[in-house]
């Protein structure tokens, strides 16, 4: 199965999305990391398909969506999760499944807190939780906020195999898939990663907007933590708390994979799978 492609206009800024599965189906909204794409979610997505409407968006200054106009008051949770509320309603979806990778476990928290309360049945938080290590962010903001330039594709595929080595077991195809979908062409002919590097400055001028205990606390529905063995954003302490907190989390610890697993090997998909049927 291919997915069919599609742009919104939510909050007045284009954002794309790819569309899998059959509509009328139960919606999944799958919503990827912070330097990332909705092609994150390709293998689960194709997995999921037979039974589920999923819809893998690329958040508002990454992939193919609009790059905001305005970053020090839209690169933040709080918009991302307007945009997020805007979206289920223009696709009609009175609830939705809600699987979220790094950032995208944060908005689906602060949604179903604020936006979409009451309009998340399941949520899946993959390697996210409502308190994240500081020398995890410093490391991420490093190499997202300076972006590096590289003069060919094979160089920017090394770059990311070494970046994104914590993600775990991919295929040849697979990592060559992140490369193409992630990249885009400089003016200056280089290559580069496919995202604007002002949506950084959510960390600057936002720099609370990670502590989530006092939305986590107020959810009630099924809601499973996926942590990577080795993550260094996502503590194990923070993830036992997460079970005894709030929502009282189901925790899965994910072999061979620090920040964050791919979600694209059978016992990963599967995890997913079971939870979402319940």
């Amino acid at each position: 199965m291919k997915p069919i492609s599609h742009y919104a206009l939510c909050c007045r800024r284009e954002i794309h999305y790819l569309e899998w599965g059959t509509r009328g189906q139960p919606p999944i909204i799958m919503w990827h990391g912070l330097a990332r794409t909705g092609r994150d979610f390709d293998e689960l997505a194709e997995a999921l398909a037979d039974r589920y409407h999923i819809i893998c968006p690329d958040t508002l200054g990454r992939g193919y969506s609009q790059w905001s106009p305005d970053p020090d008051n839209e690169y933040c949770l709080a918009f991302y999760a307007r945009l997020a509320a805007e979206l289920v309603d223009r696709l009609g979806f009175a609830s939705v499944r809600w699987v979220g990778t790094s950032m995208g476990g944060a908005i689906g928290t602060v949604a179903a807190a604020t936006t979409l309360k009451g309009r998340i049945s399941h949520l899946v938080l993959n390697d996210n939780g409502p308190a994240l290590a500081a020398a995890a962010i410093e490391r991420i903001k490093a190499y997202a906020g300076n972006p590096p330039q590289f003069d060919t594709v094979t160089e920017f595929e090394d770059f990311l195999r070494t970046v994104y080595k914590p993600y775990g077991w991919q295929s040849d195809a697979q990592w060559r898939r992140m490369v193409e979908t992630s990249a885009r062409r400089m003016p200056n002919g280089k290559i580069t990663p496919h995202y604007d590097p002002a949506m950084v400055r959510q960390f600057i001028v936002h720099p609370q907007d990670y502590d989530l205990w006092d939305a986590y606390d107020t959810l009630t529905m099924p809601t499973m933590v996926m942590r990577g063995i080795d993550s260094d954003l996502l503590l194990q302490d923070t993830a036992e708390e997460m079970t005894r907190r709030g929502p009282r989390a189901q925790l899965e610890v994910i072999p061979g994979c620090g920040h964050a697993p791919a979600l694209n090997v059978p016992e990963q998909i599967g995890l997913i799978r079971d939870f979402l049927k319940k």
